[in-house]
């Protein structure tokens, strides 16, 4: 399969702001749950944003995995209308389309890039067979998406180096931009970069490293799932209390 980062506009900026990057300064994205909280991060300074799906789910009323796909894009599309800085998307597993229908669909909310993650129900996907579905996405978006490629092997009970390696390279070799082993324990971070050839997405936990000190251990972005929507979620617990 051919990889190419040729595509110009938008999502060939976003891909520059993960590259050439010095260790102590990864790609920091905070994630926006809404429209307000999207203004919010992008009034703050930040070059770029990533949705994350359990953030998106609560302000929508659902339970992580569980938000139907048409409000998920809706979310979305209102979040990137919002501001003015490029926005990737957390789309799970895709909502079980077809590659070339989540492309179309994915391209009409106007994100630069998206996360796709090998996990299903039951466990992983079988890599191979997505990484097929991967190559068929990337084709079919002309490379106009950054490609995050999540690898649940961590989230699914499979704390397999060697498996995660093997994931993560069928899904560059697929055309993934990036790699997001979620999860996987801060010290396997140089492992991965050694390798695998393309950025690596790191999540920052609360207790764990910073993002200074993951992008020393080989992540070149850093991402924080739902940890932004619960802090908030408890500060408005706490005004509402003194209310």
């Amino acid at each position: 399969m051919t990889r190419s980062h040729g595509a110009a506009g938008p999502a060939q900026v976003f891909r520059a702001l993960h590259r050439g990057r010095a260790p102590e300064d990864p790609l920091v994205l905070p994630g926006p749950w809404d429209a307000a909280s999207a203004r919010v991060f992008a009034e703050a300074g930040f070059p770029a944003l990533a949705t994350p799906s359990a953030g998106v789910a609560a302000s929508l009323g659902y339970e992580d995995g569980h938000t139907p796909a048409e409000e998920m894009f809706a979310a979305v599309a209102r979040i990137v209308r919002a501001v003015d800085v490029p926005v990737s998307a957390d789309l799970e597993g895709g909502y079980g389309l077809p590659a070339k229908e989540l492309a179309a669909r994915v391209l009409d909310t106007g994100v630069v890039g998206v996360n796709l993650e090998d996990g299903g129900e039951g466990g992983l996907r079988d890599a191979a067979a997505h990484a097929d579905w991967l190559a068929e996405f990337r084709a079919a978006t002309g490379g106009a998406v950054f490609l995050n490629a999540r690898v649940d092997t961590y989230v699914r009970g499979v704390p397999d180096p060697r498996e995660t390696v093997r994931r993560a390279r069928l899904y560059v070799e697929a055309g993934a931009d990036c790699v997001y082993p979620l999860l996987a324990p801060p010290d396997l971070l140089p492992v991965l970069r050694a390798e695998v050839d393309v950025p690596l997405n790191a999540f920052a936990s609360p207790d764990g490293p910073p993002p200074a000190e993951l992008g020393r251990l080989g992540a070149a972005r850093i991402t924080y799932g739902p940890v932004l929507h619960h802090r908030a979620t408890e500060a408005l617990r706490d005004i509402a209390a003194a209310l």
